[in-house]
């Protein structure tokens, strides 16, 4: 188990990772972008084009970075919790689409948009959290 006393300190190395997150995610977005669209049938499309969703990949994954470290610094066991809360939050706008005349496939679409950035934003960060000095780590799971 992975707990933390309080987060390292950015560093180079976490700013690289956080740089292939951004590619990362803006190519996984961008293959979800047209897999929704190619199905999104006579719906709005709202947020798959590049000019949307490639800016909102970069600011979300900035917004998380924040996030992250803010909480990291005061409660480093609540991001289990944050986490995953925030990320679904975030799907309540995407569902509110569904009452302006956006499809199931754009709504979805936009879902798995944002599942891509939190899961980018947790994979570059994740070793940026120090294991507490009580805690003990599995063999195999040092980051």
């Amino acid at each position: 188990m992975l707990t933390t006393a309080k987060p390292a300190a950015p560093t180079a190395t976490t700013a690289v990772r956080l740089g292939f997150a951004l590619l990362a995610a803006a190519a996984v977005n961008t293959v979800i972008a047209l897999g929704a669209v190619s199905l999104d049938d006579g719906g709005i499309r709202m947020g798959l084009s590049p000019a949307a969703y490639l800016p909102a990949t970069a600011i979300g994954l900035l917004l998380g970075t924040v996030g992250w470290f803010v909480i990291a610094r005061r409660a480093p066991n609540a991001l289990r919790v944050v986490v995953p809360a925030v990320l679904v939050l975030t799907w309540v706008p995407d569902l509110m689409l569904l009452n302006v005349g956006a499809t199931a496939a754009n709504v979805i679409g936009l879902m798995l948009m944002h599942l891509v950035v939190t899961t980018a934003v947790v994979t570059a960060l994740r070793p940026t959290l120090v294991p507490s000095p009580g805690s003990v780590q599995a063999v195999g799971t040092a980051d």
